[in-house]
């Protein structure tokens, strides 16, 4: 299994991004998709969750702001992120895992991972 994200790039605050993950190989343990972000200074951390019904589970600070969302027939997920501020500059990795339960967004909870791709939000 391979997860390739794409999509990232530098915009000012308050612009937007979609980042694409794209699943090679999918199957019973890539059924739940998700997002992180790390910078060089934290923790890797849990940002956005959908299983295959679509049902979605995300970071309270990026509620009303972020969307995550996926096609199952491309075997893509996506993550639409708008009203960007700097504090959201990280790199951000695609993850998955065979099911969307309990700790939606623990990073040890997961099992595939991408290379990532960067974001950076200028002020």
């Amino acid at each position: 299994v391979q997860l390739v994200e794409s999509g990232g790039g530098s915009v000012q605050a308050g612009g937007s991004l979609q980042l694409s993950c794209v699943v090679s190989q999918p199957g019973p343990d890539t059924v739940c998709l998700a997002w992180f972000r790390q910078t060089p200074h934290t923790k890797r951390e849990g940002v956005a969750s959908i299983d295959e019904e679509g049902r979605q589970y995300l970071l309270r600070s990026v509620q009303g702001r972020f969307i995550i969302s996926r096609n199952n027939a491309k075997n893509v997920a996506y993550l639409q992120m708008s009203s960007l501020k700097p504090e959201d500059t990280a790199m951000y990795y695609c993850a998955a895992r065979r099911r969307c339960s309990g700790r939606f967004l623990d990073v040890d909870e997961y099992t595939y991972w991408g290379q990532g791709t960067q974001v950076t939000v200028s002020s």
